[in-house]
């Protein structure tokens, strides 16, 4: 908003779930910088701890950012349907959730590491550093290895 708040109560970066967070942006593009929250989802979480959306990050008061922070972490609770979430019928637990910041690098690579020890199709490219997509590499992607042809002499 535009009026001028008080700067004593105006934080300029906010430290939620281990990610520094611009006090300057409204709420919603604001927690767009922690990993794993896309605008859509931050919309939602904001409507459901009943926050202003037009509302600086700045300007929140600690017993919002927890409100925020306990939908972010537990989105069942404030009644978030599964098909929003980003890890649905996880492959060895079987349950939907949605993972912040660092749990996605691990859980990452977790799956990286699965795949290339099962040896299957997608996880011998990831291996060999090669397209995984089915994209055609005979003549695109030749950054960083070296190919050419060689003159006989």
């Amino acid at each position: 908003s535009l009026v001028p708040v008080d700067d004593t109560q105006f934080s300029h970066i906010l430290r939620l779930l281990n990610t520094n967070i611009d006090g300057r942006y409204k709420v919603v593009y604001a927690l767009t910088s922690i990993k794993g929250v896309g605008r859509r989802y931050a919309n939602l979480c904001c409507k459901k701890a009943e926050i202003d959306l037009n509302k600086r990050a700045g300007e929140l008061s600690v017993e919002e950012q927890e409100r925020i922070v306990s939908i972010l972490q537990k989105p069942w609770e404030a009644k978030i349907p599964n098909w929003f979430l980003n890890r649905r019928k996880d492959i060895i637990t079987g349950k939907t959730s949605q993972l912040l910041a660092v749990a996605i690098d691990n859980q990452f690579r977790e799956d990286m590491d699965r795949i290339k020890k099962m040896r299957t199709h997608r996880g011998l490219r990831h291996y060999w550093g090669l397209r995984v997509k089915g994209q055609h590499t005979k003549t695109t992607g030749r950054r960083g290895r070296t190919v050419g042809v060689s003159k006989k002499k």
